[in-house]
Protein backbone atom coordinates (compact mmCIF):
# COMPACT_ATOMS: atom_id res chain seq x y z
CA UNK A 1 0.00 0.00 0.00
CA UNK A 2 1.21 2.97 -1.29
CA UNK A 3 1.41 6.45 1.34
CA UNK A 4 0.97 10.09 0.96
CA UNK A 5 4.23 12.06 0.72
CA UNK A 6 4.39 14.89 2.42
CA UNK A 7 8.00 16.26 2.13
CA UNK A 8 8.17 19.65 2.40
CA UNK A 9 4.63 20.46 3.69
CA UNK A 10 3.45 21.04 7.14
CA UNK A 11 1.67 17.81 7.99
CA UNK A 12 -1.62 19.93 8.99
CA UNK A 13 -2.03 22.69 6.81
CA UNK A 14 -2.18 26.31 8.65
CA UNK A 15 -6.08 26.60 9.68
CA UNK A 16 -6.80 23.33 9.72
CA UNK A 17 -8.10 21.39 13.01
CA UNK A 18 -7.72 17.59 13.59
CA UNK A 19 -10.26 15.20 14.11
CA UNK A 20 -11.43 11.44 14.34
CA UNK A 21 -14.59 11.94 13.72
CA UNK A 22 -15.74 11.86 9.69
CA UNK A 23 -18.19 14.60 9.42
CA UNK A 24 -21.21 14.14 6.77
CA UNK A 25 -20.97 17.09 4.54
CA UNK A 26 -22.72 17.69 0.82
CA UNK A 27 -25.48 19.59 -0.76
CA UNK A 28 -28.72 17.84 -1.36
CA UNK A 29 -29.99 14.56 -0.25
CA UNK A 30 -28.26 10.99 -0.74
CA UNK A 31 -29.37 9.84 -3.60
CA UNK A 32 -30.60 6.42 -4.31
CA UNK A 33 -28.51 3.83 -5.82
CA UNK A 34 -29.79 1.21 -8.24
CA UNK A 35 -26.93 -1.29 -9.85
CA UNK A 36 -29.19 -2.16 -13.04
CA UNK A 37 -29.51 1.41 -14.51
CA UNK A 38 -26.05 2.92 -12.55
CA UNK A 39 -23.06 3.69 -15.41
CA UNK A 40 -20.03 5.81 -15.15
CA UNK A 41 -19.67 7.79 -18.70
CA UNK A 42 -16.22 8.84 -19.60
CA UNK A 43 -16.69 11.31 -22.65
CA UNK A 44 -15.36 14.60 -24.04
CA UNK A 45 -11.70 14.70 -25.24
CA UNK A 46 -10.68 11.44 -25.49
CA UNK A 47 -9.98 8.58 -28.01
CA UNK A 48 -12.61 5.66 -26.61
CA UNK A 49 -15.69 7.28 -25.02
CA UNK A 50 -17.47 4.79 -22.80
CA UNK A 51 -19.62 3.86 -20.45
CA UNK A 52 -18.88 1.29 -17.10
CA UNK A 53 -21.44 -1.00 -15.50
CA UNK A 54 -21.36 -0.92 -11.97
CA UNK A 55 -20.18 -4.58 -12.08
CA UNK A 56 -17.56 -3.79 -14.90
CA UNK A 57 -15.95 -1.04 -12.04
CA UNK A 58 -15.91 -3.86 -9.56
CA UNK A 59 -14.06 -5.79 -11.65
CA UNK A 60 -11.28 -3.28 -12.81
CA UNK A 61 -7.73 -3.20 -10.65
CA UNK A 62 -7.50 -2.07 -7.24
CA UNK A 63 -5.12 0.09 -5.62
CA UNK A 64 -5.05 1.17 -1.88
CA UNK A 65 -3.68 4.21 -1.18
CA UNK A 66 -3.17 6.07 2.97
CA UNK A 67 -3.70 9.62 3.11
CA UNK A 68 -5.04 12.77 5.03
CA UNK A 69 -7.73 14.69 4.14
CA UNK A 70 -8.69 18.05 4.56
CA UNK A 71 -11.98 19.88 4.70
CA UNK A 72 -12.11 23.10 3.17
CA UNK A 73 -14.46 24.07 6.60
CA UNK A 74 -11.15 23.59 8.24
CA UNK A 75 -11.20 20.30 9.49
CA UNK A 76 -8.37 17.40 9.22
CA UNK A 77 -8.25 13.59 9.22
CA UNK A 78 -5.44 11.38 9.79
CA UNK A 79 -4.55 8.00 7.96
CA UNK A 80 -7.16 7.42 5.96
CA UNK A 81 -7.15 3.94 3.79
CA UNK A 82 -8.90 3.91 0.85
CA UNK A 83 -9.44 1.66 -2.20
CA UNK A 84 -10.21 1.48 -5.26
CA UNK A 85 -9.64 1.65 -9.51
CA UNK A 86 -6.50 4.13 -10.13
CA UNK A 87 -7.55 6.60 -12.41
CA UNK A 88 -3.95 6.21 -14.21
CA UNK A 89 -5.80 2.88 -15.59
CA UNK A 90 -8.68 4.62 -16.52
CA UNK A 91 -6.68 7.37 -18.32
CA UNK A 92 -4.88 5.07 -19.83
CA UNK A 93 -7.77 3.13 -21.21
CA UNK A 94 -9.80 6.27 -22.16
CA UNK A 95 -6.60 7.80 -23.88
CA UNK A 96 -7.13 11.93 -23.33
CA UNK A 97 -6.16 13.61 -26.57
CA UNK A 98 -3.86 16.64 -27.04
CA UNK A 99 -6.87 18.43 -26.14
CA UNK A 100 -7.83 17.09 -22.92
CA UNK A 101 -6.44 19.67 -20.11
CA UNK A 102 -9.06 19.83 -17.67
CA UNK A 103 -11.65 17.21 -16.47
CA UNK A 104 -14.99 17.79 -14.97
CA UNK A 105 -16.38 15.24 -12.75
CA UNK A 106 -20.42 14.65 -13.05
CA UNK A 107 -22.02 13.36 -9.91
CA UNK A 108 -25.75 12.65 -8.77
CA UNK A 109 -28.33 15.62 -8.64
CA UNK A 110 -26.34 17.67 -11.04
CA UNK A 111 -23.16 18.31 -8.58
CA UNK A 112 -19.78 19.01 -10.78
CA UNK A 113 -16.47 19.86 -9.48
CA UNK A 114 -13.32 20.63 -11.95
CA UNK A 115 -9.81 19.60 -11.95
CA UNK A 116 -7.02 20.34 -13.99
CA UNK A 117 -5.96 16.91 -16.01
CA UNK A 118 -2.53 16.58 -14.19
CA UNK A 119 -3.83 16.79 -10.93
CA UNK A 120 -5.75 13.78 -11.42
CA UNK A 121 -2.57 11.65 -12.46
CA UNK A 122 -0.71 12.21 -9.52
CA UNK A 123 -0.01 9.27 -6.91
CA UNK A 124 -3.17 8.31 -4.67
CA UNK A 125 -6.12 9.44 -7.16
CA UNK A 126 -8.73 7.31 -7.46
CA UNK A 127 -12.46 6.34 -7.99
CA UNK A 128 -12.84 5.00 -4.29
CA UNK A 129 -15.12 2.26 -3.23
CA UNK A 130 -13.97 1.23 0.10
CA UNK A 131 -12.52 3.41 3.24
CA UNK A 132 -10.37 2.12 6.11
CA UNK A 133 -11.72 -1.36 4.63
CA UNK A 134 -14.82 -1.01 4.56
CA UNK A 135 -17.22 0.06 1.71
CA UNK A 136 -18.17 3.37 1.23
CA UNK A 137 -21.78 4.21 3.00
CA UNK A 138 -24.28 6.40 1.09
CA UNK A 139 -23.48 9.37 3.30
CA UNK A 140 -19.70 9.01 2.56
CA UNK A 141 -20.85 9.12 -1.43
CA UNK A 142 -21.78 4.59 -1.93
CA UNK A 143 -21.00 3.49 -4.56
CA UNK A 144 -18.11 5.63 -6.08
CA UNK A 145 -16.71 8.55 -5.21
CA UNK A 146 -13.47 10.62 -6.60
CA UNK A 147 -10.66 10.84 -4.38
CA UNK A 148 -8.07 13.38 -4.81
CA UNK A 149 -5.58 13.29 -1.87
CA UNK A 150 -3.47 16.31 -1.85
CA UNK A 151 -6.11 19.08 -2.74
CA UNK A 152 -9.22 20.05 -0.35
CA UNK A 153 -11.90 17.29 0.29
CA UNK A 154 -14.55 19.30 -2.15
CA UNK A 155 -12.35 18.02 -4.73
CA UNK A 156 -13.38 14.20 -3.70
CA UNK A 157 -16.89 14.69 -5.50
CA UNK A 158 -19.31 12.07 -3.64
CA UNK A 159 -21.55 9.90 -6.16
CA UNK A 160 -19.44 10.10 -9.55
CA UNK A 161 -21.26 9.14 -12.36
CA UNK A 162 -19.36 10.75 -14.92
CA UNK A 163 -15.77 12.16 -16.22
CA UNK A 164 -15.63 14.91 -19.05
CA UNK A 165 -12.73 15.62 -20.28
CA UNK A 166 -11.83 19.29 -21.78
CA UNK A 167 -9.72 21.90 -23.51
CA UNK A 168 -10.82 24.73 -21.15
CA UNK A 169 -11.83 24.77 -16.90
CA UNK A 170 -15.13 24.95 -15.96
CA UNK A 171 -15.74 26.07 -12.63
CA UNK A 172 -18.41 23.03 -10.64
CA UNK A 173 -20.99 23.76 -8.13
CA UNK A 174 -19.07 25.04 -5.23
CA UNK A 175 -16.17 26.98 -7.42
CA UNK A 176 -19.53 28.79 -8.58
CA UNK A 177 -20.39 29.16 -5.59
CA UNK A 178 -17.07 31.07 -4.52
CA UNK A 179 -14.55 28.16 -3.58
CA UNK A 180 -10.81 28.30 -5.59
CA UNK A 181 -10.81 26.70 -8.67
CA UNK A 182 -8.22 24.21 -7.26
CA UNK A 183 -8.09 24.19 -3.83
CA UNK A 184 -4.53 23.45 -2.94
CA UNK A 185 -4.43 23.43 1.39
CA UNK A 186 -0.36 23.85 1.44
CA UNK A 187 -0.74 27.29 -1.06
CA UNK A 188 -1.06 30.58 0.36
CA UNK A 189 -1.88 34.24 -1.03
CA UNK A 190 -3.14 37.32 -0.09
CA UNK A 191 -6.41 36.35 -0.42
CA UNK A 192 -6.03 32.78 1.07
CA UNK A 193 -3.05 32.83 3.77
CA UNK A 194 -4.25 29.39 5.27
CA UNK A 195 -4.71 27.67 1.59
CA UNK A 196 -6.65 27.99 -1.61
CA UNK A 197 -10.14 28.27 0.15
CA UNK A 198 -12.01 31.01 -2.12
CA UNK A 199 -11.69 32.33 -5.28
CA UNK A 200 -9.44 35.72 -5.96
CA UNK A 201 -12.26 38.07 -5.50
CA UNK A 202 -15.94 38.71 -4.15
CA UNK A 203 -17.52 39.33 -8.20
CA UNK A 204 -19.13 35.78 -7.62
CA UNK A 205 -21.42 36.99 -5.33
CA UNK A 206 -23.19 39.49 -8.26
CA UNK A 207 -21.20 42.49 -6.68
CA UNK A 208 -18.27 44.07 -5.76
CA UNK A 209 -19.08 44.41 -2.34
CA UNK A 210 -16.88 43.44 0.37
CA UNK A 211 -18.95 43.26 3.49
CA UNK A 212 -21.25 40.54 1.43
CA UNK A 213 -17.79 38.54 0.75
CA UNK A 214 -16.69 38.99 4.21
CA UNK A 215 -19.71 37.96 5.59
CA UNK A 216 -20.16 34.72 3.41
CA UNK A 217 -16.65 33.82 5.09
CA UNK A 218 -17.67 34.68 8.43
CA UNK A 219 -20.25 31.33 7.58
CA UNK A 220 -17.98 29.03 6.58
CA UNK A 221 -16.33 29.63 9.64
CA UNK A 222 -19.87 29.23 11.57
CA UNK A 223 -19.83 25.92 9.73
CA UNK A 224 -16.55 24.66 11.00
CA UNK A 225 -17.12 25.34 14.78
CA UNK A 226 -20.74 23.31 14.08
CA UNK A 227 -18.60 20.57 12.63
CA UNK A 228 -16.28 19.95 15.00
CA UNK A 229 -18.85 19.77 17.77
CA UNK A 230 -20.33 17.01 16.10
Amino acid sequence: MDSQDLRGKKRLPEGQYLTTKWPVLHAGTVPRFDAKTWDLHLFGEIEQECRFRFEEVMELPRVTYRCDIHCVTTWSRYDNVWEGVSLAAILERVKPNQRARFVTAHCEQGFTTNLPLEELMKPGVMLALKHDGAPLTPEHGYPLRLMVPHLYFWKSAKWVRGLEFTENDRAGFWEERGYHMLGDPWVSDEQNPDGQRFRDDPLWFGSDDPAAYEQWRKEIEQKRREVLSL
